[in-house]
């Protein structure tokens, strides 16, 4: 009776709080700046609070996703000033755009052929494999010795076309060549936005993936390559339904699929995952596609929050609730374009080299936390609507580690997180708690039978690594 009772009365507060914010909104209209605070009212009310549990007795391996960043198209000169600060974060794979239009590789001789001058674009490689990493390509923009009018214009011929694509794969993954293995090529960058290319209609970008593949599929004496794409600027459920469904029809390649995706809901990153899994059971050629956001943020416009405390935690958590979810995940950018000053709200985690060494900004340091993050997943449950977490076990340092996340766009919910290791192998451990880009506290817990409990309480838009060392 009493569970009945505390029932009916969540549902009458939930009922009061929804019909507030809808008198609200019948009444004033609701103005644009109010709409944060119904969101928020809403929120607090139906969000499920976190009670983690971590059995660290199902352990598995798993490959950090958070090792991949990209460099959108800000400036020709590249990334050589900030070598150094990269390769601090051991990153795997560093994506480019702008390959044929910025490095300008391609070109006619006087008789009209194509010829190739890869020095430009070999320069940037080269920058990229010093820094720990391996090139991630996104083929674009149209060369100009191709296109019709400009960069994002169609090209004359697309055989032309198909033969800019298997030179370029022939030369970067080419065995007498630079001869790397395992590069991404991704055919164009925001195709949606940059060329308004469909998936139907004259402008079509599914032509232009096909043409591609066909370039890739005739490129000889090469490495194992990857080919992919579209890179919209979102997930769109007809962009995956019509590119699979044209691809299973014409036999074509496809390695991985991709998108961008920036958003402060966090659940954003997570949903369109999920869905990408339940469309692509209908193309069962294509269950192994492995699928990659290769461009992330919370905003793609200028934002303040790039450059401070905000933009770090929401990577962070974004990174928490997309772990083991089958995907490569990019951060967006990793140097500042040029501004007016030092700091802009520019999409950079290091700032520009002009106004002196490259600053390393919050989402920078929150890589690196990330990074500590190694060893083997345990399994873990009761993560929350603000609250997102994983764990990790490293034997040889005999030391298990737990990310905590409180995640709220509106920098309001602070909340005590119960959080319970279980079928630990040592009656003797112990428990730091370190919050990112803050404290180092010992922690004196109790463990019995293998189990140990504790709450911690967690302040708006913070985080923490607890370390759990085996004695």
């Amino acid at each position: 009776m009493r569970r009945l009772k505390r029932h009916h009365k969540n549902t009458l507060r939930l009922v009061g709080i929804l019909a507030i914010a809808l008198a609200i909104a019948s009444t004033v209209k609701l103005a644009t700046n109010y709409v944060p605070f119904v969101n928020k009212a809403y929120m607090e009310v139906t969000g499920v609070r976190a009670n983690l549990t971590i059995n660290f007795g199902r352990q598995g391996t798993f490959t950090p996703h958070w090792k991949y960043l990209a460099q959108g198209g800000e400036e020709k000169s590249g990334l050589q000033a900030v070598i150094k600060n990269v390769q601090k974060l051991e990153p795997t794979y560093i994506r480019i755009d702008h390959v044929y239009d910025f490095y300008d590789p391609v070109k006619k001789d006087a008789n009209g052929y194509l010829v190739f001058d890869w020095v430009n674009l070999d320069k940037e490689i080269k920058v990229i494999e010093s820094m720990g990493a391996r090139p991630f390509l996104a083929l674009s923009y149209m060369p100009k010795a191709l296109s019709k009018s400009n960069e994002l214009d169609l090209p004359y011929s697309w055989d032309e076309w198909k033969l800019v694509v298997q030179r370029t794969i022939e030369h970067v993954s080419g065995i007498s060549e630079l001869g790397i293995a395992g590069v991404y090529y991704e055919i164009w960058n925001e195709p949606d936005l940059f060329g308004n290319f469909k998936t139907t209609g004259s402008k079509n970008y599914l032509t232009l993936y096909d043409y591609a593949e066909k370039g890739a599929r005739e490129a000889r004496g090469v490495l194992p390559f990857k080919i992919g794409g579209p890179a919209t600027t979102a997930f769109y459920r007809n962009w995956f339904t019509d590119f699979f469904t044209y691809a299973q029809r014409n036999n074509l390649r496809v390695d991985f699929y991709s998108w961008h995706i920036y958003s402060k809901n966090i659940s954003s990153f997570e949903d369109s995952l999920q869905m990408a899994g339940e469309l692509l059971k209908r193309y069962p050629r294509y269950l192994n596609t492995q699928f990659v956001i290769s461009e992330s943020g919370f905003t793609s416009e200028n934002d303040p929050g790039y450059d401070t405390f905000f933009g770090a935690i929401h990577a962070l958590s974004m990174f928490a609730t997309t772990f083991q979810k089958n995907a490569m995940i990019f951060t967006f950018e990793i140097k500042d374009g040029l501004g007016q000053g030092k700091y802009w709200g520019r999409w950079g985690i290091l700032t520009h080299e002009k106004f002196g060494v490259p600053a390393e900004k919050p989402r920078f340091a929150a890589i690196e936390f990330l990074n500590a993050m190694t060893g083997k997943w345990l399994d873990l449950r009761g993560q929350g609507s603000w609250v997102k977490a994983f764990a990790t076990y490293r034997k040889d340092e005999k030391t298990l580690r737990l990310l905590v996340t409180n995640y709220d766009p509106y920098g309001t919910h602070r909340e005590s997180v119960p959080i319970t290791f279980t079928n630990l192998p040592s009656q003797k451990v112990r428990v730091k708690r370190v919050d990112f880009l803050g404290q180092t506290k010992e922690l004196s817990i109790e463990i019995q039978e293998g189990v140990l409990k504790t709450e911690q309480l967690f302040e708006p838009n913070s985080a923490g690594i607890f370390e759990i060392i085996l004695d």
